[in-house]
């Protein structure tokens, strides 16, 4: 994955517009990274249900 990460990196940051600041390049590249990771987990079957996440989420606001 840290090659096709990487890859993914530079292929982002070509993208962005040239005037673009850090927090931008930051935080497009780091959103990429995250979508690779749930891809991988995806693939190797590191799944929960929507019914499993509505749960998590409701515990945040308690």
């Amino acid at each position: 994955m840290i090659s096709s990460l990487r890859e993914a990196a530079v292929e982002t940051i070509n993208r962005l517009p040239e005037k673009c600041s850090p927090e931008d390049i930051m935080h497009r590249t780091d959103l990429v990274a995250q979508v690779l990771e749930g891809l991988e987990d995806a693939e190797t079957g590191r799944l929960i249900t929507t019914e499993e996440l509505l749960e998590r989420v409701g515990q945040w606001a308690e």
